[in-house]
């Protein structure tokens, strides 16, 4: 349902109550290996994570704009200065294996890319 250009989430709790079998169901597709109680742990706390979206759509919200946070938020990057490098040999000085200019490590691929 759409509200003044908002997605409001409607939720009719007797039809959206997590069962086991749905945990069970999600876990499988997720490759989850879950034991008995984490699914009766996750189905109770999922069930209650939809009653409080319910809760919370039943306030008032008209008029409220939507946000990602609740401070303002601003990048916190430093400058980008040039300074000098480690240098090859100071690099390569800890390296297990290097010819000298360049790290050498174990090959991966076969010749035609493939691991």
């Amino acid at each position: 349902m759409k509200n003044r250009g908002k997605t409001v989430i409607t939720i009719d709790m007797d039809k959206q109550k997590i069962t086991v079998e749905r945990v069970k169901t999600v876990a499988k597709l997720a490759r989850l290996n879950l034991n008995d109680a984490e699914i009766s742990q996750f189905s109770a706390q999922l069930s209650d994570i939809l009653q409080y979206i319910e809760k919370l759509n039943q306030l008032d919200t008209a008029g409220i704009e939507p946000l990602a946070h609740c401070l303002p938020v601003s990048n916190c990057l430093r400058d980008d200065i040039i300074k000098p490098s480690l240098g090859t040999e100071k690099t390569l000085s800890n390296a297990p294996d290097s010819d000298g200019q360049f790290f050498i490590v174990p090959k991966i691929l076969d010749e035609s890319g493939n691991l």
